[in-house]
């Protein structure tokens, strides 16, 4: 197994006391131990989730694991912007401001379908999903004023594909489910990059994060034969030593959060809690690819973005 600090370890001497946190798929995987880790450092987490009974289930166990804990729920479908616009009338009409907003919930090589308002699922629901959600949210992050934060879960998973930004949503092109993902990913960091060009002179951050390889219900569509194939586990049923647990991979997420190093800097790919540096062929298990965070890029993405929320 991977050997890496877990989110534990990284916000270990930390306060964030008073301070306001949403994580998105809070219920399950890498989420639950970044509601875990920034709730013991006694940080006031909403679990934002699709599945309610998998949530409140989520919430239960980590209060009784952390008796003195804020954790609340509420619920959210990434998948239906009316869903998202819940979500958000319900945390503005609360007046309470946002610290961290953990952008942390994602499909992965999905089977064909759409969101409710028609967009490819994977595209829709991990980025556009995200997208009117801090959209949304803006009003609550600038009341938590200068040192707020979003984190954007990205992945290396991005080099499969930059965004097609002539048929983001699959509708002229064949349909190929890690295509679809790549592109997703490639959004998540670039939103990254167009969030902290608009806000990063109000205080307010944004930036990317690849937790590495982990095992979680991410992979639910995938068959193990596909996953032996990628090499995550062998014959033997032996997981590559480069993946990492639920909460190791929480710990970039945790870093980027709350790091200091990273106060005032927004629109960075992060791994292993450093900031990455673009992919070369002699480290190829690391790094980035330059137009996942071309700002460029980034700018056509947010325009695009915006045209296809408020066309739905």
């Amino acid at each position: 197994m991977h050997h890496a600090p877990t989110a534990l370890d990284i916000i270990s001497g930390r306060d964030l006391s008073g301070k306001n946190a949403i994580v998105t798929g809070g219920a399950s995987g890498i989420g639950v131990e970044t509601v875990r880790a920034l709730a013991r450092a006694g940080a006031t987490v909403t679990i934002a989730a699709r599945n309610e009974h998998q949530m409140r289930e989520a919430a239960t166990a980590l209060l009784a694991d952390l008796p003195d804990a804020h954790i609340e729920t509420s619920p959210l479908d990434l998948a239906s912007l009316a869903s998202v616009r819940g979500f958000v009338e319900r945390y503005l009409a609360m007046g309470r401001p946002l610290h961290l907003l953990i952008n942390n919930a994602g499909v992965m090589a999905t089977p064909f379908s759409r969101t409710a308002e028609g967009f490819e699922m994977q595209f829709g629901t991990n980025h556009l999903g995200h997208f009117a959600l801090a959209a949304g949210l803006l009003p609550a992050l600038r009341a938590a004023g200068p040192g707020a934060r979003v984190v954007a879960l990205t992945s290396i998973g991005h080099r499969r594909s930059d965004v097609d930004f002539d048929d983001p949503n699959f509708e002229r092109r064949p349909y190929d489910p890690w295509l679809a993902y790549g592109q997703s990913k490639t959004a998540n960091a670039l939103f990254a990059v167009g969030f902290t060009r608009r806000y990063s002179s109000e205080g307010i951050t944004a930036n990317a994060v690849h937790p590495g390889g982990i095992l979680t219900g991410l992979q639910k569509h995938m068959s193990r034969e596909e996953q032996m194939a990628l090499g995550w586990f062998d014959e033997s049923g032996k997981l590559n030593e480069r993946f990492k647990t639920p909460a190791q991979g929480a710990s970039t997420t945790i870093w980027a959060a709350v790091a200091p190093e990273l106060n005032g800097r927004g629109g960075l790919y992060l791994e292993d809690c450093r900031i990455a540096s673009p992919w070369s062929a002699d480290r190829p298990m690391e790094g980035y690819l330059p137009y996942a965070l071309d700002p460029a890029n980034a700018e056509r993405l947010w325009d695009l973005s915006e045209a296809l929320i408020s066309n739905a």
